[in-house]
């Protein structure tokens, strides 16, 4: 129940002439798999900032290993490593159609008042998802 993994297909619009994956186009995958893995435990990210609570990134780290490329159909695969009273850690990977690993990344994010835009606790439905991951 900690990972989840859903799959995107690389756009033409992604890619560099030579139909390989510009690397900023990656942050948007990870964002896909932590938005599904949320929805995927019953959470929708938008109700939340209805709600008034954002997620942004304080920190990311990514590693490139292989290019993605044209066409191709990506696994995103996202897990939950640990939270604390405001924050929340994902270690994610991307993987093509061979099963070649691509690129792994490490996010923090941090829970924020949209109204205050100070951190602030996980909402209740939140905290009970996290409750069922300890």
């Amino acid at each position: 129940m900690k990972d989840h993994k859903t799959e995107v297909r690389v756009r033409y619009s992604e890619t560099d002439q030579m139909g390989v994956v510009y690397h900023g186009n990656y942050i948007p995958y990870f964002e896909i798999g932590r938005v599904e893995w949320l929805r995927d435990k019953g959470i929708s990210y938008k109700a939340m900032e209805e709600s008034g609570i954002a997620l942004p990134i304080v920190s990311m780290n990514i590693n490139y290993k292989k290019s993605a490329r044209y066409d191709e159909l990506l696994t995103v695969h996202t897990v939950f490593k640990r939270r604390s009273s405001v924050k929340i850690e994902f270690d994610c990977t991307i993987y093509n159609e061979s099963d070649e690993l691509l690129t792994t990344a490490h996010f923090i994010l941090v829970f924020v008042s949209l109204k205050t835009g100070r951190p602030t606790a996980p909402p209740d439905n939140i905290l009970e998802l996290f409750n069922t991951l300890d």
